[in-house]
């Protein structure tokens, strides 16, 4: 897989501060929010290679998990996701079994990371 961000490193802008892209979402054409830079190695015909990687930023992990549900609920492939939404642990490892990431622990950890995204929401209310 070609994820960037979890298990591996997390995204962030150039001065350090957190993208919030828990999802490693690229930011294509279309995308009209704030934007991270990141320069990774991608391997092309076997040769490392530094590229310059955009992906999108958000104020938030509640803002990144929003636009990755409102994502994923255009996509036919994660139909059975989301309807597991009700559950955390649910939609963690639906995706993973739909083939989202490599980590084997990645459900667990967007488990706990949902859980205290949503926990952080219910102590602000």
């Amino acid at each position: 897989g070609h994820e960037t961000g979890w298990g591996r490193s997390e995204i962030r802008h150039a001065d350090g501060s957190p993208s919030f892209n828990l999802f490693g979402i690229k930011a294509t054409g279309n995308w009209k929010g704030k934007v991270a830079e990141i320069t990774t190695t991608e391997y092309i015909d076997g040769e490392p290679r530094k590229v310059t990687a955009k992906f999108r930023a958000y104020d938030s992990y509640a803002d990144s998990f929003r636009d990755y549900a409102q994502l994923i609920s255009q996509s036919p492939r994660y139909g059975q996701v989301m309807e597991q939404l009700g559950s955390v642990q649910g939609f963690a490892s639906g995706l993973q079994k739909a083939g989202y990431a490599t980590d084997p622990q990645y459900a667990a950890k967007l488990s706990r990371a949902i859980n205290t995204t949503l926990s952080l929401q219910r102590a602000q209310g």
